[in-house]
C-alpha cells in the first residue's frame, strides 16, 4: 500500500551510487555470520578464507546490514584482492587443495606463464603428430591400399582426431585445466572410475609410443645409415627377418636405457631439444614438397630393375643386364650369378629367369608421368607375396625357388584394417597443447586455436601427400617398404630434395625427440595418477626426487617401453598404441557429449563450436576404429579399462556423476539413492535443488502460480523440484483439504510446465509446518539445498504479526540447515511464457557467500524466456579500495568462470547520515515501540500509524523552513518517481546542512538506536543507487542480509529489506548456503 511521506532529499545521485553500495554491505555482515557460525564450510578461496585484519575493514557505516557476517562472507573487494593472482594457484576447490602438506611448504612461486598459441600449442602438436609413420610407413600404406583407400584411411583417422580436439576444446575451456592434460580433463568430466581407467590407457599408450619411436629410429639407423652395425647378420634369405628382429631387440634395449638416463639425468634438456627436432621434422617436409617440384622438370634417377613383371632387390648387381659386351666379348652380369649355378653362358638358370628379359624402369617417373592412374587402386597380399608391375610376363612351371631369389616381397599380410591400424598413431599427440596448459598464457584461447590448426596443417599434409606420392612415385618402389629395389635408399627420401640424406638425417633425430618426449610425458602422468590415490597399488610411483622428478615411474615407464621393443616390429607395436589412444579420445568425445546433455551448470565451455552430436559422431568412429584396427587388441584395451574401472570402484572411489537408465528396477533406485548420500556433491555439480514453498488461498488455489513459472525457468527441466506447502490444523481434519490442495498444486505445476514433486503438510501453526518440510523433504541424496518463497507484500497490512515473523524464521531455519534462500518480490509480475526482448538482468554482488548470484543469471539465461538478456555485475568499492584493479580483478574472475557479463564497480565513500534516513528511522521505531505497547485492532493500528507519521511530517516541515534555501514541503503519495523528483528539487538546500546541526533542529534523533540509523543508512543508499542503475532491469539480484542475532529487531529488519527493494519491479533476494556452488576449474 502506499504511504504518504514527505520527502527530504539527500545527496546527488552520482554520490548516492556510492553510499548505496556502502550501505549495502552493511547488511549482508549480519547475514553472512549467521550463516556460518560453527558451521563446516568448505576449504576453498571463496568462504571462510578471511584474514587476521579483516576486523577492521568494515568498522564504517556504509555497509552496517552485512557486518554481523563478515566473518563468514567476506566482501567482494576483499575477495577479489585474495584472488587476483589465483591463476599463480595449482589447485582450487577442495580437490585441488588437499596436496600434501610437506609438498606444499615445498611450492614456489610459478612465473607468470608467457607462450602464446603458436609456441606453446601449434608447434608441440605439430611435432607430437607428424613423425616415424610419416617417414617410414606413408610410402608404403600408399603403394599398397592404393590412392583412393589410403585417402579414405587418411580421411577417418584426422576426422576421428579433428572431432576428438573440438570434444576436447571444450572440456579444455570449461575451467582452468592444472597439469595433467587429458588425464585430468576426463577424470574431472567423468569421475575416478572412469578417469583412472581411461588415464592408465593413455599412459599405456604414451609408453608403447615412446617403443614405437625407439624401434623407428634403430630401423633407420640400421637399415639405412648404417647397415655394417648389425651384430646378427645370415646370408640365408629366411633368417634374415629373424636376425633384423633380434638386431632391433638389442640396438632398441640400448637405446632405451640411454635415453632413460638423459631423461633421469637431464629432462631440462629433452625440453629445451625439442625445438631442434621439430626443424629436423620441417625442414625434412619442406624438402619433400621441394623434390616434387623438381620432378615436374628434372625427376631424380632411381632405376628401377624388373625381371619380366617382378620387382628386384637391387643390393647385389650394379647393372640391370644379364650379360654385357665387353672388349667385344659377351660376359654375364652379377644378376646372372644371382639366379644362375655359374657365370658360365650355358649354365643351369632358374626358369622365370630364362623365360624374361630385364629392363629398367625410372623409381621416379616425377608427377607429370600419368603413373598416377597406375597407384589409384589397392594391391593387398599375404606374406612373401611378389611385388609386381602390371605387365605381361612369362610363367614358369616351378615357383618353389621363388623364395631364394633376390625378389621384393611383402614382408608382412596386407589388408585394409591392418594399414588402419598402423596409420592411426601417426595422427595422435593432438593432447599436446591441453598438456601445456600451465604454460600458457591464455589457455582458453591457445587450446582450441592452436590444436585444431595442428590438426588441419597435419590433415592437409596427410592427404597432399597420398596423392604426391602416388602421382611421382612407381607402383612396385612404393609397395617396397624397406627400399631394396632403389639400392636400399628410403622410399620417401628418393622423392627429396636435394638429397636423401636430409630426409635420412630428419626423421632420425625426428624419431630420437618423440621418443625422449614419451619417455619424459609418461612418467609424469603415472605419476599425476599416483598421486591422486585412486588406483592404492600405484602410491609408490608417485614418488620421485626431491625436485619432483618422477623417478619410479620412469623406472615403470622403461620396462613397459623394453616390453615394446621385445617385439621389435614396428608393424606389430602401432596398432597396440592405436588402441590406447582410440580408448581415450572415445572417452573425451563421451564426456563431451554427456556434459553438453546433462546441462550441467558448471558447463559453460568458452570453446562455442561443440555439439553433442558430434561428440557422439567421435566416439562413434573411435570405437569403429578400435575394431578396424584389431578386434582382440580392441577387446583387451576394453578388458583392461575394465578391469581397473572395478578395481577403483571397489576400493570406494567417490563417484562425481552416476548413470541410469529410465524403467530400471526399485532396488537399483535405492542403491543410487544410498550412492548419492555417502558424500556431498562436487562444487562442480552442484545445482540449485529447489524447496518451492507455496502459498494457498481459501480456495486452496495457489496464489502465486508464476513462482512455480520462474522455477521452471531456473531448473531448465533439469534437477530435483519440490514444491510444498502448508495447511493450518491437524491432518485428521485436514486430509480430504490436503488432498484437495495437492491436487491443484499438480494441476498448477502442469499448467506453469513444472516437472518436480508436490509434498503438502497439515500442521498445527504455519511456522512449524515450513520448519517440517525445510527439515524432512526430500530422500536420502535427493533432498533440496535450496527455497524459493515469495515476498510477503502486505506484511505492514497484516493482522497478525506471525505472517513475517515467519517468514524471518524461515530465513534462521534455511541458514542452520546450510540452504540457500531465494526470496521473489513482485512474483505475479515475473514473465510466463512470453520472451523477454533485450534488456539485462542486474546481479549487485555485495558479499560472497558461495557464489549464488554468479549462478542463478546463468541459469536463467538457458530458458528461452530470459535468453536474450544480457547479466550485468554491479559490486562495490570503498574508500580504500582500488575500483580500477577491483573491476580487472573482477573481469578477469568472470573470464575464468566463462560468464558474459558487463562489470561495474561502484564507489561508495564514507558520507553523513541524511536527515531522511533519520526520519525513516524515527518512523519505524516509534511505529514499532507502539504497537508493542498496545493491543489494537486493525484499524487502531492503522490509525495509530497515521498519527505518528503526520507529526513527523509536521516536524520535517518546520526544518524545512529552517533552512537557507527552504524547500517547498511536499505532501505525497510515496512512489519511485515523486520521490526521485522531490530529491533532486531539494537536493541543495540539504546537501549543505552537517549533521550535527540536524541534531540540535531534531532532538529526538539522539535517542534513536544508532545501529538502527547506520542499517537505515545502508539500506536507503543502497536503493538509491540500485534504483539509478538497474531500474530498467528484467530482473535484480540482491544479496540478502541476514536477520538481526536479537529477535527483537525482527520487525525493523523488515523494514531495513522494504526499504531496500523500494521503487524495483522485479527482485530476487538470494542468501548463500554456505558452500562454494560455482568453479573457476574444470
Amino acid at each position: 500500500m502506499p504511504t504518504s511521506f514527505t520527502v527530504v532529499p539527500v545527496d546527488d545521485v552520482r554520490r548516492c551510487a556510492q553510499e548505496d553500495a556502502d550501505e549495502n554491505s552493511v547488511l549482508k555482515e549480519e547475514d553472512e555470520q549467521a550463516v556460518g557460525a560453527g558451521n563446516p564450510r568448505e576449504s576453498s578461496p571463496f568462504i571462510n578464507n578471511t584474514d587476521d585484519e579483516k576486523g577492521n575493514l568494515y568498522d564504517g557505516k556504509n555497509m552496517a546490514l552485512f557486518e554481523e557476517e563478515m566473518d563468514s562472507n567476506p566482501m567482494v573487494s576483499s575477495l577479489l584482492n585474495k584472488l587476483a593472482n589465483y591463476t599463480n594457484l595449482t589447485q582450487g576447490v577442495r580437490e585441488h587443495e588437499e596436496a600434501d602438506d610437506d609438498e606444499g611448504a615445498k611450492k614456489k612461486t610459478v612465473k607468470s606463464p608467457q607462450m602464446g598459441t603458436f609456441i606453446g600449442v601449434y608447434l608441440p602438436c605439430l611435432q607430437n603428430i607428424l613423425g616415424v609413420i610419416l617417414f617410414l610407413r606413408m610410402t608404403w600404406i600408399v603403394g599398397t591400399a592404393g590412392i583412393l583407400e589410403s585417402f579414405i584411411i587418411v580421411s577417418m583417422c584426422c576426422s576421428c582426431t579433428m572431432l576428438t580436439a573440438i570434444s576436447m576444446s571444450a572440456i579444455a575451456t570449461n575451467g582452468v585445466v592444472p597439469a595433467g592434460g587429458s588425464y585430468y580433463m576426463i577424470s574431472r568430466s567423468l569421475g575416478p572410475e572412469f578417469g583412472g581407467a581411461v588415464g592408465l590407457c593413455f599412459y599405456l599408450g604414451t609408453t608403447f609410443a615412446g617403443a614405437m619411436y625407439i624401434l623407428g629410429t634403430i630401423e633407420i639407423l640400421l637399415t639405412y645409415i648404417f647397415p655394417s652395425a648389425a651384430i646378427f647378420k645370415t646370408e640365408d634369405k629366411e633368417l634374415q627377418a629373424e636376425a633384423m628382429l633380434n638386431n632391433m631387440r638389442v640396438y632398441g634395449t640400448c637405446c632405451l636405457t640411454l635415453m632413460s638416463l638423459v631423461v633421469f639425468v637431464g629432462v631440462k634438456y629433452v625440453n629445451k631439444l625439442a625445438l631442434v627436432f621439430l626443424a629436423c621434422v620441417v625442414l625434412s617436409i619442406l624438402a619433400i614438397y621441394a623434390g616434387v617440384i623438381k620432378t615436374i622438370f628434372e625427376p631424380p634417377v632411381f632405376p628401377v630393375c624388373l625381371l619380366g613383371n617382378r620387382t628386384l632387390q637391387n643390393h647385389d648387381f650394379d647393372k640391370c643386364l644379364k650379360t654385357d659386351i665387353i672388349n667385344n666379348v659377351t660376359v654375364t652380369t652379377k644378376l646372372w650369378s644371382l639366379f644362375c649355378e655359374g657365370p658360365e653362358l650355358n649354365a643351369s638358370c632358374n626358369e622365370y629367369f630364362t623365360l624374361n628379359n630385364v629392363t629398367e624402369i625410372p623409381g621416379i617417373p616425377g608427377l607429370t608421368s600419368g603413373v598416377i592412374s597406375e597407384n589409384m587402386w589397392s594391391s593387398y597380399g599375404p606374406a612373401a607375396m611378389l611385388v609386381e608391375k602390371p605387365l605381361e610376363a612369362e610363367t614358369a612351371s616351378d615357383t618353389s625357388q621363388d623364395i631364394y631369389m633376390p625378389y621384393v616381397v611383402n614382408d608382412i599380410t596386407t589388408f585394409f584394417t591392418l594399414l588402419v591400424g598402423i596409420y592411426f598413431p601417426s595422427v595422435t599427440g593432438i593432447m599436446a597443447g591441453s598438456n601445456r596448459s600451465g604454460d600458457l598464457r591464455d589457455a582458453q584461447r591457445s587450446i582450441p586455436i592452436g590444436t585444431i590448426l595442428a590438426i588441419v596443417t597435419t590433415t592437409i599434409i596427410y592427404l597432399s601427400c597420398v596423392v604426391l606420392f602416388g602421382a611421382c612415385i612407381e607402383g612396385v618402389v612404393l609397395r617396397d617398404k624397406f627400399g631394396d629395389s632403389v639400392k636400399g635408399n628410403l622410399v620417401i627420401g628418393t622423392l627429396s630434395w636435394p638429397s636423401p640424406w636430409v630426409i635420412v638425417i630428419g626423421s632420425f633425430f625426428s624419431c630420437c625427440g618423440a621418443g625422449l618426449q614419451s619417455l619424459t610425458g609418461a612418467p609424469r602422468l603415472l605419476q599425476a595418477i599416483a598421486r591422486d590415490g585412486i588406483v592404492p597399488f600405484l602410491e609408490v610411483f608417485g614418488h620421485g626426487k626431491a625436485n619432483g622428478e618422477p623417478t619410479w615411474a620412469l623406472l615403470l615407464t622403461a620396462l613397459i617401453c623394453e616390453s615394446g621393443i621385445l617385439i621389435a616390429s614396428l608393424d606389430a607395436v602401432a596398432p597396440i598404441l592405436s588402441m590406447f589412444f582410440l580408448m581415450c579420445y572415445l572417452f573425451v568425445n563421451l564426456a563431451c557429449a554427456l556434459q553438453t546433455l546433462l546441462r550441467t551448470p558448471n558447463w559453460r565451455p568458452r570453446f562455442k563450436y561443440y555439439h553433442w552430436a558430434l561428440s557422439f559422431l567421435g566416439m562413434s568412429l573411435c570405437l569403429a576404429l578400435m575394431f578396424i584396427s584389431s578386434w582382440y587388441y580392441a577387446l583387451v584395451a576394453m578388458l583392461i579399462a575394465g578391469c581397473i574401472y572395478k578395481y577403483i570402484e571397489y576400493r570406494g572411489a567417490e563417484k562425481e556423476w552416476g548413470d541410469g537408465i529410465r524403467g530400471v528396477s526399485l532396488n537399483a533406485a535405492r542403491y543410487a539413492l544410498i550412492r548419492l548420500e555417502e558424500a556431498p556433491p562436487h562444487t562442480k555439480n552442484w545445482r540449485p535443488q529447489l524447496l518451492v514453498l507455496l502459498n494457498l488461498d481459501s480456495e486452496l488455489s495457489v496464489k502465486h502460480p508464476r513462482l512455480l513459472s520462474f522455477t521452471t525457468q531456473l531448473k531448465a527441466g533439469k534437477g530435483l523440484t519440490i514444491v510444498g506447502s502448508v495447511l493450518e490444523g491437524t491432518y485428521l481434519t485436514k486430509e480430504t483439504e490436503a488432498k484437495r490442495a495437492e491436487q491443484n498444486i499438480k494441476s498448477a505445476m502442469t499448467a506453469e510446465k513444472t516437472k518436480g514433486f508436490c509434498h503438502v503438510v497439515a500442521s498445527s501453526n504455519l511456522r512449524d509446518g515450513i520448519s517440517h518440510l525445510i527439515q524432512s523433504a526430500g530422500l536420502g541424496g535427493m533432498k533440496h539445498n535450496s527455497v524459493l518463497m515469495a515476498w510477503p507484500a502486505s506484511w505492514k497490512q497484516s493482522n497478525d504479526p506471525q505472517s513475517w515473523k515467519s517468514f524471518i524464521e524461515t530465513i534462521r531455519e534455511t541458514t542452520a540447515a546450510h540452504q540457500a534462500l531465494l526470496v521473489a518480490k513482485n512474483i505475479d509480475s515475473f514473465p510466463h511464457q512470453e520472451r523477454l526482448t533485450e534488456g539485462t538482468i542486474d546481479v549487485w554482488w555485495i558479499v560472497h557467500d558461495g557464489g549464488m548470484l554468479m549462478l542463478l543469471p546463468f541459469l536463467l539465461r538457458q530458458h528461452k524466456v530470459w535468453k536474450k538478456c544480457k547479466m550485468r555485475i554491479f559490486t562495490v568499492a570503498q574508500m580504500d579500495d582500488n575500483s580500477i584493479q577491483m573491476k580487472k580483478d573482477l573481469q578477469m574472475f568472470l573470464y575464468h568462470l566463462r560468464l558474459n557479463a558487463e562489470v561495474e564497480v561502484v564507489e561508495m565513500h564514507e558520507s553523513d547520515i541524511s536527515a531522511f534516513t533519520y526520519e525513516k528511522t524515527l518512523v519505524m521505531e516509534q511505529r514499532s515501540q507502539m504497537l508493542k505497547q498496545m493491543q489494537l485492532s486493525r484499524t487502531e493500528r492503522e490509525r495509530e500509524a497515521q498519527l505518528i507519521h503526520d507529526r513527523n511530517t509536521a516536524s520535517h516541515s518546520a526544518l524545512n523552513d529552517k533552512a537557507d534555501t527552504t524547500p517547498e514541503r511536499v505532501q505525497m503519495t510515496w512512489t519511485k518517481e515523486k520521490y526521485f523528483t522531490e530529491r533532486n528539487r531539494n537536493r541543495e538546500a540539504i546537501a549543505s546542512m552537517a549533521v550535527r546541526d540536524l541534531f540540535n533542529m531534531k532532538p529526538e534523533w539522539e535517542s534513536l538506536k544508532q545501529s538502527n540509523v547506520r542499517c537505515m543508512h545502508t539500506a536507503v543508499k543502497l536503493n538509491e543507487v540500485v534504483v539509478c542503475k538497474s531500474q530498467d532491469a528484467h530482473l535484480v539480484l540482491l544479496n540478502m542480509p541476514g536477520p538481526p542475532k536479537n529477535q527483537e529487531g525482527d520487525e525493523n529488519y523488515m523494514e531495513f529489506l522494504e526499504v531496500m527493494m523500494e521503487g524495483l519491479n522485479r527482485v530476487l533476494l538470494v542468501r548463500g548456503g554456505g558452500q562454494e556452488v560455482i568453479t573457476i576449474y574444470s
